[in-house]
């Protein structure tokens, strides 16, 4: 399956509130396999990955968790923190070690509230990334359980 990356916060956010919001980033280093989070979960944070990579799993019932997505440099890991009720959709594990800058999401959120431009920017980013991961998942989902696959529902 060959898919466009979801965008970048570097293509996504105008240069302004790039800097406000890696001012308040976290170096991280995540060892392979640690689960960032579970499905259900609370989601107060999220990362964008410097190097490694991060698989995106659904919970399927009866069966092995069904592999979404990999994301790798660049990209959002975690968009659920931005919506209510703040709980993760899917889970997340680290398929090799990971450095990534972690954001607390109350923190963002609180600079979104005082700056609704960036507010708006960031849900913005993160819509068009929500919207991108949900065609991934449909796609593997048919792949993995449709009939044909996801080519006779094109």
């Amino acid at each position: 399956m060959i898919t466009t990356p979801a965008p970048s916060m570097l293509r996504a956010l105008p240069a302004e509130h790039r800097q406000r919001l890696m001012r308040i980033a976290r170096e991280v280093s995540i060892p392979q396999g640690t689960r960032l989070f579970e499905e259900g979960g609370k989601a107060d944070r999220f990362w964008i990955i410097r190097t490694g990579t991060v698989e995106l799993d659904m919970h399927v019932p009866g069966r092995p968790a069904a592999v979404i997505e990999t994301l790798r440099h660049n990209e959002l890991v975690g968009w659920s923190w931005l919506f209510t009720p703040h709980t993760w959709h899917l889970g997340a594990a680290a398929t090799t070690p990971v450095r990534a800058y972690e954001f607390d999401a109350e923190a963002v959120l609180l600079m979104c509230q005082d700056d609704p431009a960036m507010g708006h920017a960031i849900t913005r980013w993160a819509g068009d990334v929500l919207a991108h991961r949900l065609r991934s998942a449909r796609t593997r989902l048919l792949d993995l359980y449709a009939p044909y696959g996801s080519g006779s529902y094109v």
